[in-house]
């Protein structure tokens, strides 16, 4: 009895720990900085738009591991999991959304501070 006990109980602590190591699988990428349109160059906001692409497709990749990772869970996935994992998801586009946003308004500064 003593030994089924443990094996239900090793199998249930692996099992949340191959969950938690699916959790860490999928890293974030770090945000980029977007510089202040209004007093930057040109060629600062040229390599602000490749960073912020490069950013981009790294939080493209991010999404689809956090996606993949719920897949692979499967039904074995706790309610937690799949929760951490959409917040993670959700996240990820809010930040990308807010990185573009923010582009985007420094972009319209760069352009009324040097008009061409």
């Amino acid at each position: 009895m003593t030994s089924r006990r443990l094996a239900l109980g090793g199998a249930a602590l692996a099992s949340s720990l191959l969950l938690a190591t699916a959790t860490l699988a999928c890293e974030t990428p770090s945000v980029v900085e977007v510089p202040d349109g209004a007093t930057a160059t040109m060629e600062e906001m040229v390599r602000a738009r490749e960073e912020i692409m490069a950013y981009m497709e790294a939080m493209r990749e991010y999404i689809a591991c956090v996606n993949d990772e719920i897949e692979v869970a499967g039904d074995n996935a706790t309610e937690e999991f799949k929760a951490l994992m959409i917040q993670r998801h959700n996240a990820a586009v809010s930040e990308m959304e807010t990185v573009a946003a923010a582009f985007d308004e420094q972009l319209r500064a760069y352009r009324a501070a040097n008009p061409e």
